[in-house]
């Protein structure tokens, strides 16, 4: 298995949490419910999206489960999921560790990507957040989804709001709406009033729905 790493949380999350209290009626209720927990970030980008393939379209659990069988495929004494490691990987092994044959394509891209360096991941710091979607969505079985949870939770960009999220959503339409149905429209309007923290009001939201943080 691979070893843990050292989890890193934002140095804004107090100033935003401050900032919401005060703009945002359902904000102020929601934060004090969750203590000192905040988002936190591994530190590592090609962890963090594999993480993000591997789960899509299945729970949690799942997804938890499947990436703990193909961590193990690799090399155990290392810190870090290394994209050479996973381009060497037989497809069997990928398959019979619960992967589709899609998601094993989709990986493999993904290492192939940061192996041979045709993603800027020491420029990412410094380019905006449209940027660097744009250079994700290029990699197969990588959306916009994808890419905006990429940007919160490796990232961790403050201003993020994840329109496509269906947590996001029903988490709108609960705290804000009575459950009535919500669309991407109103979601919008909503998020606009968490700015430049949209990131952080988003986190609670999901928090609301289900008190165990989201990790990739």
């Amino acid at each position: 298995m691979i070893k843990a790493v050292a989890e890193v949380t934002p140095d804004y999350w107090d100033d935003a949490c401050k900032h919401l209290a005060r703009r945002d009626r359902v904000m102020k209720k929601l934060i004090p419910q969750f203590g000192e927990a905040r988002l936190q970030s591994r530190g590592d980008a090609f962890t963090t999206l594999a993480r993000s393939i591997v789960g899509q379209q299945i729970s949690v659990h799942a997804a938890q489960a499947v990436w703990g069988r193909f961590a193990d495929l690799v090399d155990a004494s290392t810190t870090r999921l290394a994209p050479a490691s996973v381009v060497k990987l037989k497809t069997d092994a990928m398959r019979g560790a619960g992967l589709s044959a899609r998601k094993v394509e989709y990986l493999r891209d993904l290492a192939t990507h940061f192996n041979e360096g045709t993603v800027h991941v020491r420029q990412w710091q410094q380019m905006d957040d449209e940027a660097i979607i744009e250079e994700l969505v290029a990699i197969r079985g990588i959306g916009r989804w994808t890419a905006e949870m990429f940007l919160i939770f490796h990232l961790m960009r403050p201003n993020v709001l994840p329109v496509d999220d269906l947590g996001l959503i029903k988490g709108i339409s609960v705290n804000y709406f009575s459950g009535e149905p919500v669309t991407r429209v109103e979601a919008r309007e909503v998020g606009d009033a968490w700015a430049p923290y949209r990131s952080v009001a988003t986190w609670y939201i999901w928090r609301s729905l289900d008190p165990l943080p989201v990790e990739y």
